[in-house]
């Protein structure tokens, strides 16, 4: 199924599940107890909900008596366990066979504690998706599904990728023991984050904005074997060790780390550099104007060219504006994007002058669009797809801000007074980074002689003012 626009896992493909409601723990499971018990009710639901499937015993349920039940819990009206004792139901907990526990890693906005099951479908038993939190829906053989992921067509979390890869290798129940214990996997956390084939993650802690808490090292397999680690961020050993044990996994399936990829030199991009060199003979490519913000000590850089084809399918675009010397990797084969910080997925991009130049950041925004990519992979959150449709939000976002900042210098006022009124839907604490946006929209309002500035005062000017 591909899940719609919900705050976690939106736009990726998926099995069906959901949430543990406090009511599971009240549906009775003949068999199972406790936890077993309401884990699996829980399950019963979910798949009721999302599919119309009902993993149930008991006597037959007429169509229209389903449909109903199904809208009328849908719509918060009937509980899942009223809804089977009105018909005489109980859940098929041993149809619910354990399929493994995955827990969320921490870099992700939402996270879950989430068990997994394998259910054969009952005869008799039909899915139908409503359209809702699912945009759609289908049966597709395994196989297709990893085809369609390898290909870059779909999104899928490791949790739904490896439970693809286990039924296209095995048929049930011989995938269940592979089911249940995942490679690189630390207390039911995984290493092993690969979105789409051959374009690992490895989330770092860095010390970035708010709200972003880690930078995305995002890291290409290449055609010759090996690695690219594009902006590996964090300064601090622990985060730098996570990332070696992950490039350890790697290296046991014949990727070793070959080259270093920056997007641009902000410290949160660059922190693990040195660290890696330190280690493994890397070559560091960077553009000219971001290699001569670098810090020192870092050896050799290999400058990058706008348009320049890495590993014959990744293209370098020099995108400045939120940095000088920002590049985005497009992947030519699959329109994979790497971002960088161009976007963000939890909020809005700072632009901070001097270096940050809003007129030049907006023609960025405009190439990348006009590029056609198909998935957005950023710096800062999860990769979404509709990539082109995506920028293009966030270009329109960036112009409807801008006519809020010259609204907002009607009444004449200081840098800090224009930003509160244009940026009045920004939580408090965020207000001192959208004045440094605000301040490149005006400036960039400025060189249009669309704003005026007297020392400290910026006001908006009219035709003939």
């Amino acid at each position: 199924m591909k899940r719609g626009a919900l705050r976690f896992a939106g736009g990726f493909q998926a099995f069906p599940g959901g949430r543990l409601d406090p009511e599971d723990a009240r549906v009775a499971v003949p068999g199972f107890a406790g936890e077993a018990a309401a884990l699996r009710a829980c399950a019963a639901r979910e798949i009721f909900e999302e599919t119309g499937v009902l993993l149930a015993r008991g006597p037959a349920l007429h169509a229209e008596a389903r449909a109903e039940g199904r809208r009328s819990i849908l719509a918060g009206a009937l509980g899942f366990g009223d809804f089977l004792a009105r018909h005489g139901l109980e859940v098929d907990g041993a149809r619910l066979l354990d399929a493994g526990r995955w827990i969320t890693p921490p870099q992700f906005p939402l996270r879950y504690d989430a068990h997994v099951f394998l259910a054969e479908l009952p005869r008799g038993e039909a899915a139908e998706v409503w359209p809702g939190e699912l945009a759609s829906g289908e049966w597709i053989a395994a196989a297709e599904a990893e085809a369609r992921w390898a290909r870059g067509e779909v999104l899928l979390h490791p949790p739904n990728l490896w439970g693809v890869q286990c039924l296209a290798a095995a048929a049930p129940p011989a995938c269940l023991a592979r089911l249940r214990a995942p490679p690189a996997t630390e207390g039911f956390i995984t290493r092993r984050v690969e979105f789409q084939r051959g374009l690992f993650l490895a989330a770092l802690r860095t010390p970035t904005l708010p709200p972003a808490t880690h930078t995305n090292c995002w890291m290409p397999a290449l055609e010759g074997g090996g690695l690219a680690l594009v902006d590996p961020g964090s300064p601090w050993p622990e985060e730098q060790a996570f990332l070696e044990r992950v490039l350890d996994d790697l290296a046991a399936d014949g990727l070793a780390p070959r080259e270093i990829w920056l997007t641009h030199a902000h410290p949160d991009h660059v922190g693990a550099v040195a660290a890696l060199r330190a280690r493994h003979p890397l070559v560091l490519r960077a553009h000219p104007d971001a290699a001569a913000r670098l810090p020192p000590g870092l050896g050799e850089v290999t400058p990058l060219a706008d348009g320049e084809r890495l590993d014959g399918r990744w293209r370098a675009l020099h995108t400045p504006g939120h940095a000088l010397g920002h590049v985005a990797f497009l992947d030519e084969r699959t329109g994979a994007l790497l971002a960088g910080d161009m976007v963000s997925t939890l909020s809005t991009i700072v632009i901070d002058p001097p270096e940050g130049d809003m007129a030049v950041y907006l023609r960025s925004l405009e190439r990348l669009v006009a590029a056609g990519p198909h998935t957005l992979f950023p710096a800062h959150g999860p990769p979404t797809q509709g990539a082109a449709e995506k920028l293009a939000e966030y270009l329109a976002h960036r112009r409807e801000r801008e006519a809020k900042v010259l609204a907002a210098a009607e009444e004449p006022g200081s840098l800090d007074e224009v930003t509160a009124r244009a940026y009045a839907d920004a939580p408090a604490p965020m207000l001192p980074f959208a004045a440094r946006s605000c301040l490149a929209s005006l400036l960039k309002l400025e060189r249009e002689g669309r704003v005026a500035r007297d020392r400290e005062v910026w006001r908006a000017r009219h035709t003939g003012a």
